[in-house]
């Protein structure tokens, strides 16, 4: 398992051309980055060439609308507006060398969103470039209100309507902990289906460690599974981002 760092959340008291660095010399060889779209790509790839880091993952969309919206592809009536923004995170994905690109749902409910969100995704997954896979990823209501993919039951179902074999599910402990209750249980049941892993702990989405989520339990569960993925960091980790990476020894 390797250990990939969130540069939208750690290091954030650097400007964000900065962090690349940070994190190479933290010890990461990997970064994700969730909204990478307010510069241009080329930037964002020399900041990761000159630091010696993968670019492993971005999310999509959206992109132009309001950085508040997260996402809008189980939002009916948004579909035309869905390929246009999709298009161009495909764009920057390929520039970036990036993996996976985490398709949002948005806020939506009901069997229209639902329908309209295996139809965006069948269509993303039939456009993606050669080798990009995609990922779909429950987030809790209590962080993300009315977010339409708001259980691992239901992305489960999801991925299997689509039947593609460049979607899969991206598991967050801070989430999965958050909607279950127990994070290293919802990784036993979905570890077929999961394709990136993200951690953080519950309630304040802090650092692994400070919260509830049994961590070497849930690590060692991880290599029972023969997960070899990355594991990102996707946390708040307080005024010294250094001080939170303990949990980079456990894997």
């Amino acid at each position: 398992m390797k250990p990939a760092a969130n540069l939208s959340l750690l290091w954030q008291e650097l400007p964000y051309l900065e962090r690349f660095e940070a994190a190479a010399r933290a010890g990461f060889t990997a970064v994700e980055v969730l909204f990478p779209y307010h510069l241009a790509a080329s930037e964002t790839k020399r900041a990761c060439a000159a630091s010696g880091l993968d670019l492993v993952l971005i999310n999509a969309p959206p992109l132009s609308d309001d950085a508040s919206e997260r996402g809008f592809a189980a939002v009916p009536g948004r579909d035309e507006k869905f390929r246009i923004d999709m298009n161009r995170a495909f764009q920057f994905a390929q520039t970036l060398g990036a993996r996976f690109v985490h398709v949002m749902a948005g806020e939506a409910t009901g069997e229209e969103a639902f329908n309209t969100f295996v139809r965006n995704l069948t269509w993303a997954t039939n456009t993606a470039p050669s080798g990009l896979i995609l990922t779909i990823e429950p987030l809790n209501p209590i962080a993300m209100p009315g977010y339409f993919l708001n259980d691992y039951a239901l992305a489960g179902q999801i991925i299997n309507n689509v039947a593609a074999p460049n979607l899969g599910l991206q598991y967050d402990s801070y989430h999965s902990q958050m909607i279950h209750g127990d994070a290293v249980e919802v990784f036993d049941q979905y570890s077929t289906i999961i394709v990136h892993a993200q951690v953080g702990d519950t309630p304040a989405r802090g650092a692994p460690g400070s919260g509830d989520v049994d961590f070497p339990r849930l690590f060692e569960r991880m290599k029972d599974a023969g997960y070899r993925g990355w594991i990102s960091g996707e946390y708040h980790p307080g005024p010294v981002t250094e001080a939170s990476l303990d949990w980079m020894s456990l894997l």
